[in-house]
């Protein structure tokens, strides 16, 4: 994860552009359903914007996942439906593990001026 925005936007678009066509939607459609505009379908599958609380909320709703769902990388593997989302939990929690240790690691050496290498 890494905490880079475009990141998180580029894993969001691509899970979005991917239920979208499991379920058949158009973007159009999917718009519809969402109550957004189709360019603002457009604008997320593009990376182009950032999205509310409520148009996640309504994204996973139309796309029948839960909002998590949406952040999570994609999982090419063998193994039921459980052992690959448990898979891809784990990698989830351990990615963002990691990146809250960095976040916390340049906060006492930028904010607080501890060389945590020395901790």
């Amino acid at each position: 994860m890494a905490g880079s925005t475009a990141q998180v936007k580029r894993l969001l678009a691509l899970n979005i552009k991917m239920l979208r066509k499991k379920w058949g939607f158009s973007q159009e459609k999917l718009a519809e359903v969402t109550s957004l505009s189709a360019q603002s379908i457009s604008d997320i599958e593009g990376c182009r914007t950032w999205v509310s609380d409520k148009t996640l909320e309504n994204l996973a709703k139309a796309l029948d996942v839960d909002i998590f769902m949406l952040f999570m990388p994609p999982y090419e593997g063998t193994g039921s439906d459980s052992e690959n989302l448990c898979n891809r939990l784990a990698k989830l929690r351990t990615a963002i593990k990691k990146d809250v240790d960095d976040r916390l690691d340049q906060f006492y050496v930028h904010e607080l001026h501890i060389d945590t290498r020395k901790v």
